[in-house]
């Protein structure tokens, strides 16, 4: 009996590692490579496994790219809480933070390709696609988040000026994407508190 057991916990080790491996090696692909571009047999090869056990760990490649999605989902969403966190109150510094924060974030030469997440929505078009609905959500909750700090630092238009502060977001990770480190991104940080004071003033020294 536990001879038994103890062969079940080992092939219960030996599917979640790989599923890890597939896991991983599908998140690094899909970001390097492109989604469409990256196929199953590929995914299972740098795996180092079969695409047998690719299909037994994930029903297909559309829901690996969601499981995907949602971890780099809980990674932003933790990156975004972390930087705001010490200025609870403060919601024009909790701005200022995100986007300085943003623009320090480094990104190896030649290998960063912006937000995966916003990659993904160019390439995921149906609508059926369990990728699809994280990338709306995703976008919907920036959108939101920054219209609620854009109100509570009582801005003129907080909706407008919240839209403006996720497109410059968008646009910077489009930035990263086209130059690396070396583009636009690397002003974000001053574009932001110009939206800010043109929105609610400058503040005082």
């Amino acid at each position: 009996m536990n001879a038994h057991l103890s062969d079940l916990r080992a092939d219960d080790a030996i599917a979640e590692s790989a599923a890890q491996r597939i896991f991983a090696a599908a998140r690094d692909l899909f970001y390097q490579q492109g989604i469409r571009a990256v196929s199953v047999d590929a995914i299972a090869a740098a795996a180092g496994t079969t695409k047998m056990t690719l299909y037994r760990n994930f029903s297909s490649k559309d829901e690996l790219l969601a499981a995907i999605l949602e971890a780099h989902d809980r990674e932003f969403w933790n990156w975004w809480d972390g930087v705001i966190e010490p200025f609870t109150g403060q919601a024009r510094k909790q701005i200022e933070q995100l986007f300085r924060s943003f623009e320090e974030m480094a990104c190896d030469e030649g290998s960063c390709r912006g937000c995966p997440i916003a990659n993904a929505a160019v390439e995921v078009i149906d609508d059926e696609n369990p990728a699809k609905k994280i990338v709306k959500q995703h976008h919907d909750e920036m959108r939101r988040r920054l219209r609620e700090l854009s109100r509570n630092m009582n801005a003129r238009d907080p909706e407008r000026l919240g839209d403006a502060l996720f497109l410059l977001m968008g646009g910077s990770f489009l930035s990263l994407l086209v130059f690396h480190d070396a583009g636009p991104s690397v002003s974000v940080y001053d574009a932001a508190r110009l939206l800010l004071d043109s929105s609610v003033g400058a503040p005082e020294a």
